[in-house]
């Protein structure tokens, strides 16, 4: 059973992250640190690898398919407001970005590699060491990708672009940055309870959609 009380706090967390970062989702800042891992050149992706786009204030994630295609996690508002994919399957805009975080809806699309990376430069299986976890093959990776594309909810905190990638590349939807984020915004904003560093969402969608389940 739900419990109400956490579900109204954890969603003032999610607003008030949203709002203490609103331009989250804006291209990395010129001089941002990128010694984290060698840039790749797309020539050198592979099919079902992480490929990983600093922001100012997050990290994108999506999944290499190949032929210069990359499956990721996309929130949009017009996925709530019309189903002509003329419209929805543009390019989100940050408008339409920022809206559909509100309401919480997004999708898992396609989109070029440019497109992607949004004008930022990309690391490639980063999470591989920073999670110290050991991936899938590639193939099988890409598979669970491509099986998961169309409308999903969506949570900063609980279903996000990592958790999508981390349970393709690795069995399990985890999304290191959102937990700290919920360690931040429970200090800043003196929550009244501990709250968990992890959680699967109601009807999280790498258990309920399209009958695809975590191995």
């Amino acid at each position: 059973m739900k419990n109400p009380m956490l579900e109204a706090v954890s969603l003032l967390l999610e607003k008030l992250l949203l709002i203490s970062n609103f331009k989250l989702f804006s291209s990395g800042a010129p001089g941002e640190d990128k010694a984290r891992s060698t840039f790749q050149e797309l020539n050198s992706f592979h099919r079902g690898d992480v490929l990983e786009v600093p922001r100012t204030h997050l990290t994108h994630y999506g999944i290499y398919l190949g032929d210069n295609r990359v499956a990721h996690m996309m929130p949009d508002i017009l996925l709530a407001l019309t189903k002509d994919k003329r419209l929805t399957q543009k390019v989100v805009s940050n408008k339409r970005l920022i809206l559909g975080v509100i309401g919480r809806v997004a999708s898992i699309r396609v989109d070029t590699v440019d497109d992607f990376a949004y004008g930022a430069d990309i690391l490639v299986n980063h999470l591989d060491k920073s999670l110290k976890k050991k991936a899938l093959l590639n193939e099988e990776v890409a598979q669970r990708a491509e099986k998961l594309l169309g409308i999903t909810p969506y949570s900063l905190l609980w279903n996000n672009c990592e958790h999508f990638v981390t349970y393709c590349r690795f069995g399990t939807g985890v999304s290191p940055q959102a937990d700290k984020d919920i360690s931040k915004g429970a200090v800043e904003y003196g929550s009244a309870a501990p709250l968990p560093t992890t959680r699967e969402p109601p009807g999280y969608c790498y258990r309920s959609h399209q009958g695809v389940h975590p191995a």
